[in-house]
C-alpha cells in the first residue's frame, strides 16, 4: 500500500512586503514551513527588497504582474492601505486570484459601496484579515457562548482595540450581523505616561494627553459598550477587557460565572495551559484554553511557537486556503465594510456627543 500523499503547503504571496503588517505573515511562514510558504512579495523600492530578500530568503519582485507571471500562489494577500489596496483587489480579481486583504478595505463609504457593487456582486474572491475573532482567547469565549451555557446573549463590554476592530468584537459577541443601532458616544481626556509605541517601548518616562473614546450601540434588545484609549493595547499601565454578560451568566475577562437550572452557581476561570512549564519538557507553546472539565480551544498550530497575534494571523492564513477550496467565507468584504462603517459612525457620536444611527448598507445581507 502506497503512503498518502502529505497535504501541500499553502503557497501565498504578499503585496507590501516591506510593510509592518506583511512581516508577520513571513514570520508565521518561517515557523510553519510545511503548512505556509510565501511564493513572492511584490516590494517596489529596490533596496528594501534586497533587504527583505536579505532577511528572509523569499523572492521579491517590483510590481504585481511580475509576481503572476513568474509564481504559483493559492492567494495572495494585500498588505497595503488606502486607495493602493483597493487598485490590486480589483486587478487580482480581473486576474481571478482570490485575495486576502488587510483592514480596513476601504477607506471611506463611497469606497466600501464600489467594492461591493463592483467585486462582491461580481463574485471576486476576497475575503479581509481581521484576527481579533481568531486570538485564543476570542475563540473560548465565542465557544462557550455557541455552547448556550451563559443563554442568551444581551450585553458586551469590548476594550480591546480601536474602531472597526473593537465593533467586529461587539458583533461577533452578540450575535449581530447588519442590524440598525443607535450610538452614542463621548471622549475623556487626562493624562498618563507613555508606554509601548509601534515603534517599541518607552525610552523616556513622559507624561503625555490621553484620549479615553467611549460609545453605546444600542441594537434595541442588545447593547454594545465600545471604550479604548489609544495605544492601550500596548500600554504597560492600561488593561484590556472583554465582558460578556447572557440569560444564565457571564463572561468577566476569564471568570466565567453560571447559575444552572438546578439554581447551583458555577464559578470557573477560562485556563490557558502552556507546555514547556515547570518539568514538562514538550517544548514551550499554547497548548489551549481550558474551562472546567471542558477544553473551549485547541491550538491548531501547535507546537510552533507563536504569539497570540501570529495565531489569530495564521487561522485568517488557513481559513482562506479553505475558503478557495469551497469553504466557508470567515470575514467578507461585507463584514468588512460593515465595521469600518459603524466605526466611522461611532467616531461621529463621539466628535459631535450626538446620537447617530447607523442604517442598513446595500451590503446587508451579504455575509
Amino acid at each position: 500500500m502506497e503512503p498518502e500523499n502529505p497535504v501541500r503547503p499553502v503557497r501565498f504571496g504578499i503585496i507590501g512586503g516591506a510593510g509592518f503588517r506583511a512581516q508577520y505573515y513571513l514570520r508565521i511562514a518561517r515557523a510553519m514551513p510545511d503548512r505556509f510558504q510565501v511564493s513572492g512579495m511584490v516590494v517596489r523600492n529596490e533596496a528594501k527588497a534586497r533587504a527583505m530578500e536579505a532577511q528572509w530568503g523569499a523572492t521579491t519582485y517590483r510590481s504585481l504582474e511580475q509576481l503572476l507571471k513568474n509564481e504559483s500562489s493559492d492567494f495572495i494577500v494585500v498588505s497595503v492601505s488606502g486607495s493602493e489596496g483597493m487598485d490590486y483587489m480589483f486587478k487580482l480579481a480581473e486576474a481571478g486570484m482570490p485575495a486576502l486583504a488587510e483592514t480596513p478595505p476601504a477607506s471611506d463609504l463611497e469606497g466600501l459601496e464600489l467594492l461591493h457593487d463592483q467585486l462582491t456582486a461580481a463574485g471576486a474572491r476576497i475575503q479581509v484579515a481581521e484576527q481579533y475573532q481568531f486570538h485564543p482567547i476570542q475563540e473560548a469565549r465565542l465557544a462557550l457562548i455557541h455552547s448556550g451555557r451563559l443563554g442568551r446573549i444581551t450585553e458586551t463590554t469590548v476594550s480591546i482595540s480601536h474602531l472597526y476592530h473593537g465593533v467586529s468584537l461587539i458583533r461577533k459577541m452578540l450575535g449581530i450581523t447588519f442590524e440598525e443601532v443607535k450610538i452614542k458616544g463621548m471622549r475623556f481626556e487626562s493624562q498618563w505616561v507613555q508606554g509601548p509605541t509601534r515603534q517599541g517601548p518607552p525610552t523616556e518616562d513622559k507624561v503625555i494627553p490621553s484620549q479615553r473614546d467611549l460609545a453605546w450601540l444600542d441594537f434595541g434588545d442588545r447593547l454594545g459598550i465600545y471604550d479604548f484609549t489609544r495605544d492601550q493595547h500596548r500600554s504597560w499601565i492600561r488593561s484590556n477587557h472583554l465582558s460578556v454578560r447572557g440569560e444564565r451568566g457571564e463572561i468577566f475577562d476569564t471568570r466565567v460565572l453560571i447559575q444552572q437550572e438546578t439554581t447551583v452557581p458555577l464559578q470557573l476561570e477560562l485556563k490557558r495551559v502552556n507546555k514547556g512549564e515547570l518539568e514538562n519538557q514538550e517544548g514551550y507553546f499554547l497548548q489551549g484554553i481550558i474551562c472546567g472539565e471542558q477544553w473551549l480551544y485547541d491550538n491548531p498550530f501547535a507546537p510552533a511557537r507563536l504569539y497570540d497575534d501570529e495565531i489569530a494571523i495564521a487561522r485568517c492564513l488557513q481559513r482562506m486556503a479553505e475558503y478557495i477550496q469551497g469553504g466557508p467565507a470567515f470575514y467578507s468584504l461585507a463584514e468588512a465594510s460593515q465595521d469600518h462603517y459603524l466605526g466611522k459612525m461611532l467616531e461621529k457620536a463621539i466628535l459631535t456627543g450626538e446620537t447617530v444611527t447607523a442604517t442598513r448598507q446595500r451590503w446587508a445581507g451579504e455575509m
